[in-house]
């Protein structure tokens, strides 16, 4: 695999010849390869849609213009462009320096608070803002065959009572996890845009906060402190208040994403669904029923 990628890149000019290739961890649908030479250190990304989650969809076109749209930000890898190769699509851009992120939250709040505030690049996909919408884009994740789990998810499966008005969308990143956030110093950024949109900023919210990508990226979950200071830091009120009212249902979205990647075979979304089904729980005995 890595060499056919590797000759069809240095045949298109996109990379050189002489340079290091070197395997990354952390991708779990994408293969990533950071390339080393002489004036050259890159990220190679190849898509690999057969890995692919439908909450969570490669789209390399989208992926390109949002890291060009941002590039002049600071908050992206910059140098992207887009090719293809005979093993699939990869993207190719700036290597950053630093390590995922680990601690301080209130670095990572502001750090979306300043991505929420910016202009999308156009032609974006719309993602659902709605409560009704949320929940019918997870359902579309559940499985069609008998699961034993799904009975429990399906039992709290939250009501759309969120009263509400519906958010403007906003430029989102929509998995911005630990390990696709990258401290340097002080300095924080965002990479592996592989699915960005337009959209409720409790997204991004949401699944940085969520259980199940803290153990998946970090191994372990956020403390009520850590979580504290994230909702605390984030500069805008209105979206914090409308995340605490739709906490249910983005936990429920993010357990059915879990449970649709434990049907894959991969054994820590097992724990990680676990994780997220155990705060929704936790979430629905803490929210007073609609009057």
């Amino acid at each position: 695999m890595e060499q056919r990628v590797r000759d069809a890149l240095i045949a298109t000019g996109a990379v050189p010849a002489v340079c290091r290739w070197e395997r990354l961890e952390g991708g779990r649908v994408n293969l990533l390869w950071r390339v080393q030479g002489r004036d050259v250190d890159l990220v190679v990304r190849l898509y690999r849609d057969c890995r692919n989650s439908p909450l969570f969809r490669n789209m390399p076109g989208a992926e390109l213009a949002t890291l060009h749209a941002l590039t002049t930000t600071g908050l992206v890898p910059t140098a992207a462009r887009l090719e293809g190769t005979p093993a699939g699509k990869c993207l190719i851009y700036s290597h950053i320096p630093g390590a995922p992120w680990r601690q301080g939250t209130a670095g990572v709040a502001r750090l979306l608070g300043a991505l929420h505030s910016l202009p999308p690049p156009p032609g974006l996909p719309h993602r659902p803002v709605s409560a009704d919408g949320l929940l019918e884009e997870a359902a579309g994740l559940l499985p069609a065959t008998d699961d034993p789990l799904l009975p429990e998810l399906l039992r709290h499966r939250p009501d759309p009572d969120d009263p509400g008005p519906a958010p403007d969308p906003r430029l989102i990143h929509r998995d911005p996890v630990p390990g696709n956030i990258i401290v340097q110093g002080e300095k924080m950024s965002l990479i592996d845009w592989q699915s960005p949109g337009l959209g409720d900023p409790c997204e991004d919210l949401a699944a940085f906060l969520s259980p199940a990508m803290q153990h998946l990226y970090r191994g372990k979950v956020l403390s009520p402190a850590e979580e504290a200071e994230f909702l605390s830091a984030y500069p805008c009120r209105d979206t914090i208040d409308r995340l605490n009212r739709r906490r249910r249902i983005f936990h429920w979205r993010l357990a059915a994403h879990c449970l649709w990647r434990s049907r894959q075979g991969l054994g820590d979304y097992a724990t990680a669904f676990a994780l997220e089904l155990a705060a929704l729980r936790s979430a629905s005995r803490a929210t007073p029923p609609p009057r």
